[in-house]
């Protein structure tokens, strides 16, 4: 019995051996050779760093050049390869619609500040841009400009003060309104180009102001008054939000009283 043990032990140990000399004889398996990374081409292109609202006037630190894949740059993006000084060229346009941080700038959606729907653009919604020509002594002495805030007279003549001598009356019809552009009338005069005697304005009205500018204009001259800053704001006195004018305007053809807003 115990030879017999001896001999299976003898048995094992002899397997055990043949096995380790057979695996080192075995070459190792081939390490699996990692994944190439494929290159992708790239191009850089001009997003809007922040976010960009309608209306908004774009300054340089919007914009910037931000590495984009190559085949999801669409012919609509501006790159930096053909158009280096993008930036510089659209600092001062005015955002047509809206804009997220890292989106792509579409030229399609931004207005120069000389083109076509500039105005348009920056109107708040529910305002209209209403002209009206205004006497070049009567605007302030020429120092309104525009997004200065302003009254808006009326000098008109009045049946009641002729008997006094003058025959004339001035009232504010609008109060504390946003001037959107100024700027001299030019008139031909037998071939030549000259500066006329009024300047046109623009403000920034809303519905029922517009009726009210729009009817006074036919009824005297118009002057404007230039408004401090510290006059200006919302709570102000005289802003549209604190007050509103006591002109009739039933002579004008608009049949209620005449408000800033």
């Amino acid at each position: 019995m115990k030879a017999a043990r001896i001999v299976v032990l003898m048995i094992a140990i002899g397997a055990g051996g043949v096995a380790y000399v057979l695996s080192r004889g075995r070459p190792a398996p081939a390490p699996t050779p990692a994944p190439v990374a494929k290159s992708i081409d790239t191009v850089d292109i001009l997003v809007a760093k922040r976010d960009i609202g309608v209306g908004q006037r774009l300054v340089a630190d919007d914009l910037g050049w931000q590495n984009w894949p190559l085949a999801a740059a669409g012919d609509g993006m501006i790159r930096q390869s053909s158009r280096p000084d993008a930036v510089k060229d659209f600092t001062g346009a005015v955002a047509r619609g809206t804009f997220t941080g890292g989106e792509p700038i579409r030229e399609q959606k931004l207005i120069r500040a000389d083109g076509s729907g500039f105005m348009s653009a920056i109107l708040p919604e529910g305002m209209r841009a209403v002209s009206a020509e205004v006497a070049e002594e009567k605007r302030a002495g020429g120092f309104v400009l525009p997004n200065d805030r302003v009254d808006v007279m009326l000098t008109r003549t009045d049946p009641e003060s002729q008997k006094n001598g003058t025959g004339l009356v001035t009232e504010t019809i609008l109060t504390n309104v946003r001037v959107l552009a100024i700027g001299q009338v030019i008139e031909d005069k037998e071939g030549q180009r000259s500066v006329a005697g009024k300047a046109t304005a623009t403000l920034e009205l809303s519905p029922r102001q517009s009726e009210i500018l729009a009817s006074a204009s036919e009824n005297g001259t118009l002057s404007l008054a230039l408004r401090s800053l510290a006059d200006s704001s919302p709570s102000a006195p005289g802003s549209p939000e604190r007050e509103a004018n006591s002109l009739n305007i039933v002579r004008y053809g608009v049949p209620s009283i005449a408000t800033t807003r």
